[in-house]
Formats: structure tokens, C-alpha cells, sequence
């Protein structure tokens, strides 16, 4: 198939900035779909009929003209957190050219000075900034694309929260333009309020003193929680994800979630992991949402419903992890099924009855039994002596 589809990044030179492929596609366009600001960049020799995108944003104006050459226009780099990228996804490569600009990361960089390879990259643009949480650890240098001239701010304060107002900050508006403006500062000393509509904060993170970063690792301390009681503690909880084995783009359940730990660190270990929480105490499930966006994983999906019931209709998971009722008839059978061939899963017992079922289940299943011991060192009058938590029996199967 010929490619009907161009999409052009453009950069705040509009068209004066543009290579001549990039002119030659619009010239032969017969329509040109794109935000407001980026089709006023065109001079009047272009004819093409222009459309701005739908509001809310959708790709219907662009899909619906499939096979008539069209252009769309996009700022700087498409495929970089642009709309490029989204319409990759709906169209067969061969559909679709790209023909892009440096981006506003690139400029950016070379602003500053960042080797762009050892720079993350980020967007809040239509999302959440909590994401961004998971990204703080000193010395790192963030690139961040933000939704409107309030982020700035807004990412100022979540740095103070988190005990990073030491960050420097950089926000750099209408890169590459002749209005480019630049305006340095401390997340701590923030007073910015409102910068440019169109702007890119750059973050180089310092810690406060007295900060404590959270690892990348599993086996978060059980004060980054808050919880009712139902956590699956820190060492327990690190021996179960390593059970879990989470790879990027997989999809996770987390039956019975409590303040949802699993799940939350699932998503921790790569930004493609996907998991829902399944809990029906609607505590806990208060707990789940301040824990999720508080540790950097908005986008943990939170269902309400008691298993199996609330089961039904899920998409197929790639491991599910079982914290909480394993006794109830038919979850562990339901979660079995419903699992992905090749998937785990992983379930905890504390009783005796939930230790039964387990080993009913792994007779019909197969899998291997863990016993987990934890013991810590407390006081005992002038002296220390080893206090042992309860003992958990883990059950690790995998799917043929």
C-alpha cells in the first residue's frame, strides 16, 4: 500500500524550518489536520483545507480520509510522546511517513547541555503528574513535556512532598522559536505559577537532607505504606514479587490487594507493567489510591468486588498473585483458568485452612511449596532475642 498519510512535525520556526519533502507533502495534501497553533504556522500558498482536531482529542478526522493523501501536523519529533505514535498504532507502516522535526527534547538538551542518552524522558501531558514519583533519585536528570503553563508548579510541589525541593529547575518555553524564554529556580523556593502555555520543565534531582529515595528494587520499607494491618511485609513481599517474576508490558492481578504492595511494586519494576488491585473493603481500597499515586503508579486500575465474582470479563492476566481468600470456593480455580498459558501464580497462607487449600491445589496443579520464616531482633529486658513473625506458606505454579 502507498503511503496516503504525512505526518510533519513542525517546530516554532513553522515553516520556514521545514525540509522540502516535508513542503511537498503539504503542497500535495488535500487536507491538513492539526492543532490551531501548529496550521496558523502555514503560509497561504498552502491550500489544502485545514481541520483542527476534535475536542476531546481523537483520530477520526485523519482515519476517516484513509487512502486520500493527508497530512497532519505535529510538533517537533511525532513519535516522541506525539501523536505519531498513536496513529502507528492504528495504521499498517506502509500507510503512513513520518517526516519530523528535532524535538522539544532534543532542544532541550542541547540547551542544557544533557548527552540526552543518560536524560529521562517523560510526559504529563494528559497524565497524571504522580507518575513522575518513581523517577526521583539523586543525581538523575528529568525531561519532562508538560500539559500547560500550571505543570511547572505543580511538579515543583510533588518534588517538595517527596522531599526533593533541593531539585534544580528549568523550564523552557517555545523552544527553538523566536519567543524562547528560559526561567531557573529550586523546587523548594517555586514561584513561577503560571509559564508559557507551550513549555518543557528539566529536572535535576537532589534529594533533601534527611531524604531517604526509595530503591528500584522490590521490598519496599513497610513505612512507604499506609495500611490497616493487611501488608504483606517488606521481606515476604520481596521474596513473592521475585516469585512473580514481572517482565515489561505484562499484566498483573492482585487478588484481595489489602493496601495493594504487590501491585504497586509489579508496576515499580518497569513503566509497561500493567495491574489491577481487586479488593472489596472499601478501607483498603481508600488505602490502594493514596498508595498508588503516593509511590508513583497511577495508573494501577482499582476494582471494587469481592473475587471470583469480580473476575468475570477481566482481561487475561500474565501472573496473579493471591493475598487474600484462597478458602473462598472457586478463586483459586477461577484465577487458574482465567490465567495466560506460560502465567504464574502465586498465592501466600497464613492458616491452616488457606495452607490446605494450597496444597489441594497444587495436587491437581502441580507447583512447589515455600515455607517462609522471619524472625527480627527485639529487646527482651537488658538483652536482644529473635521475634518471629508469623510463618507463611507460599505456593508458586506455572500455567503449561
Amino acid at each position: 500500500m502507498t503511503a496516503w498519510l504525512t505526518v510533519v512535525g513542525i517546530g516554532e520556526d513553522g515553516y520556514a524550518g521545514l525540509g522540502k519533502a516535508a513542503r511537498r507533502a503539504l503542497l500535495a495534501a488535500e487536507r491538513i489536520v492539526g492543532a490551531p497553533r501548529q496550521l496558523e504556522l502555514l503560509p497561504p500558498c498552502i491550500r489544502a483545507p485545514r481541520e483542527a482536531w476534535p475536542s476531546p482529542f481523537g483520530l477520526a478526522p485523519v482515519l476517516q480520509r484513509r487512502g486520500t493523501p493527508t497530512c497532519v501536523l505535529a510538533s517537533g519529533d511525532p513519535m516522541l510522546f506525539g501523536v505519531g505514535a498513536s496513529l502507528a498504532r492504528q495504521l499498517d507502516e506502509s500507510e503512513m511517513r513520518v517526516l519530523p522535526a528535532p524535538s522539544s527534547c532534543s532542544l532541550a538538551a542541547a540547551r542544557l547541555g544533557w548527552p540526552l542518552q543518560d536524560t529521562t524522558l517523560l510526559s504529563v501531558v494528559a497524565r497524571p503528574l504522580a507518575a513522575i514519583a518513581t523517577h526521583l533519585h539523586p543525581g538523575r536528570r528529568l525531561l519532562i513535556l508538560c500539559n500547560d503553563g500550571a505543570s511547572p508548579a505543580a511538579i515543583a510541589a510533588l518534588l517538595r512532598e517527596h522531599g526533593f525541593g533541593a531539585s534544580r529547575l528549568s523550564v523552557l518555553e517555545h523552544l527553538g522559536g523566536p519567543l524562547e524564554r528560559r526561567v531557573d529556580g529550586l523546587a523548594e523556593g517555586w514561584s513561577l505559577e503560571q509559564a508559557a502555555a507551550l513549555n518543557l520543565l528539566a529536572v535535576e534531582c537532589r534529594a533533601d537532607a534527611g531524604t531517604r529515595p526509595l530503591p528500584l528494587t522490590v521490598g519496599l520499607p513497610d513505612e512507604a505504606y499506609r495500611h490497616d494491618g493487611q501488608l504483606t511485609k517488606r521481606d515476604v513481599r520481596a521474596v513473592t514479587l521475585a516469585r512473580l517474576a514481572p517482565c515489561p508490558g505484562e499484566l498483573l492481578w492482585d487478588v484481595g490487594a489489602g493496601c495493594g504492595s504487590i501491585g504497586i511494586e509489579w508496576l515499580r519494576s518497569h513503566p509497561s507493567c500493567r495491574a489491577i488491585a481487586i479488593e472489596a473493603d472499601e478501607g483498603r481500597q481508600g488505602l490502594i489510591a493514596h498508595n498508588r499515586d503516593a509511590l508513583g503508579v497511577p495508573q494501577l486500575q482499582l476494582l471494587a468486588g469481592h473475587a471470583p465474582e469480580a473476575l468475570e470479563g477481566l482481561e487475561r492476566p500474565d501472573a496473579i498473585f493471591i493475598g487474600g481468600g484462597v478458602t473462598v470456593p472457586g478463586v483459586l480455580e477461577q484465577c487458574w483458568q482465567a490465567l495466560q498459558p506460560g502465567g504464574r501464580l502465586v498465592a501466600n497462607a497464613v492458616t491452616l485452612q488457606s495452607e490446605a487449600a494450597l496444597v489441594a491445589f497444587r495436587e491437581r496443579h502441580g507447583g512447589e511449596l515455600i515455607r517462609l520464616s522471619v524472625a527480627q531482633a527485639q529487646p527482651l529486658g537488658g538483652f536482644d532475642t529473635w521475634r518471629s513473625a508469623l510463618p507463611i506458606t507460599l505456593l508458586e505454579a506455572h500455567k503449561p
